[in-house]
């Protein structure tokens, strides 16, 4: 298989961590300071020496060729003592080495890194397996470390299940105790799983308990979405092939973007911020005005700052996108640009209301995690409904309730006052809960409004 560079993000790094202790220590080592001398080479390695706490300094490379979709990480070699593969050296520079040419920029080799990179096996404290050889690649040790990890998941996904039949036969009323810790220790084992995505979704069952009167029939349905999740990947040879995908995207593995990237103007229809203790997660929905494609960039930023990648709304972007494997294959990744963002007078095609709850029916046939999908729908007044809102089509007698977006509130209101009692294009996210909107644009040739 022809290898090719991998650039994982944040999380992705991250999620590669042997333990919880290392995860931690890789975040926090992802910063420029930490690091002297870093860079990169076209051939698919990266190199930096770390600064250590106590002033002793270690040097790191790391392959960045990886053939294996599901494999555990690229091999990496460092002087520090650490027996951990990849240790937290080499998460803390790939974490650096994510954000971009700016913190670890393409340069020359130097020959301390030649040396290292091209030692026979064994000869560094981090060289296991014959894992560290010419190129920092070797195939068949990426393949030994992808079984390795999948062994973990699934005994992961198997211990989940059981706790999950000892909440149902002692009862969810259990799950409403005070200091009732299942879910933060359960999220903690699946880390140390290397299963990042059910550790996620484990973490959400916490908020579930406190979202109001209907609580243990969510946590019902959440629990049954977790189980499903388990099953599937547990017999992930016997699913079609996108759903497969799926599975392993949903439990946490990273992906790489599949088959050849897509040059177009992608229309810029949304950009926000999910913060998290631990990442900041930014959403960018785009949309190809030849293609008529909508696709998802995610951008990551250490926990309380911003990422780096930010694309002004209404803007178009003359670039080629290249999708990630998995059903609906709306994640992408951003390549080579082509031109500045430009302003763009178009809009994308809308639906009505029913057709939104139509596609998002279909999205979750393919799969069933699907918490929402894109949406614009056409000619839509925001109207009261309660103590809340919904979106009604202008000319129908159906409607969707509308969900706060980033902003709140505020969000909601910025909608009410653009519509002022009329139909307005409203982009947003739906799903089970209702709709979110994200942007809208006023009758006319209004710019575009984030909301």
């Amino acid at each position: 298989m022809t290898q090719q560079e991998v650039r994982r993000t944040a999380d992705q790094v991250l999620s590669l961590a042997p333990d919880s202790v290392s995860r931690k220590a890789g975040s926090k080592l992802g910063v420029p300071e930490r690091w002297f001398g870093a860079g990169c080479s076209r051939e698919g390695v990266v190199w930096g020496v770390c600064r250590g706490g106590d002033g002793t300094s270690y040097r790191t490379v790391v392959g960045t060729a990886d053939p294996l979709p599901e494999s555990a990480g690229p091999v990496s070699d460092c002087t520090c003592p650490s027996r951990r593969s990849p240790c937290a050296h080499a998460l803390g520079l790939l974490v650096l080495w994510a954000r971009g040419e700016e913190s670890v920029p393409v340069t020359e080799t130097p020959d301390w890194v030649a040396a290292r990179s091209g030692r026979s096996p064994g000869e560094g404290a981090n060289d296991t397996s014959g894992e560290v050889g010419s190129g920092l690649v070797d195939p068949e040790a990426a393949r030994r470390r992808a079984e390795r990890r999948a062994e973990r998941i699934t005994a992961g996904a198997a211990e989940l299940e059981q706790r999950l039949a000892d909440l149902l036969r002692s009862g969810l009323a259990t799950a409403e105790r005070p200091g009732y810790g299942l879910w933060e220790e359960t999220a903690a084992r699946m880390v140390d799983a290397q299963a990042p995505g059910l550790a996620a979704r484990v973490r959400e069952l916490d908020s579930v308990v406190a979202s109001g009167p209907d609580w243990p029939t969510r946590l019902l349905e959440e629990c049954a979405l977790l189980h499903l999740l388990g099953r599937g990947w547990q017999h992930r040879e016997r699913l079609p092939g996108s759903l497969a995908a799926t599975v392993r995207t949903r439990v946490g593995l990273p992906s790489a973007p599949a088959g050849p990237p897509v040059r177009d103007h992608w229309l810029v229809l949304a950009q926000y911020d999910l913060p998290d203790p631990r990442l900041t997660t930014r959403r960018i929905w785009l949309y190809g005005i030849g293609s008529g494609r909508t696709a998802l960039v995610l951008s990551y930023g250490p926990a309380g700052r911003a990422p780096d990648l930010a694309l002004p709304v209404g803007l178009a972007l003359d670039t080629e996108l290249s999708a990630h494997p998995g059903s609906g294959r709306l994640r992408a990744t951003l390549g080579e640009r082509f031109a500045p963002p430009a302003p763009a007078t178009v809009r994308p095609p809308g639906v009505t209301t029913t057709e939104a709850t139509v596609r998002y029916g279909e999205a979750l046939r393919d799969d069933p995690w699907q918490e929402s999908v894109p949406v614009t729908l056409d000619d839509v007044v925001p109207v009261p409904d309660g103590d809340g809102w919904q979106v009604a089509d202008a000319s129908g007698d159906t409607a969707l309730p509308l969900v706060q977006g980033p902003a709140g509130r505020s969000g909601l209101w910025r909608l009410v006052a653009l519509s002022g009692g009329g139909p307005v294009k409203v982009f947003g996210e739906c799903g089970h809960r209702g709709f979110t909107p994200l942007t809208a644009w006023a009758p006319g040739a209004g710019e575009a409004v984030r909301l």
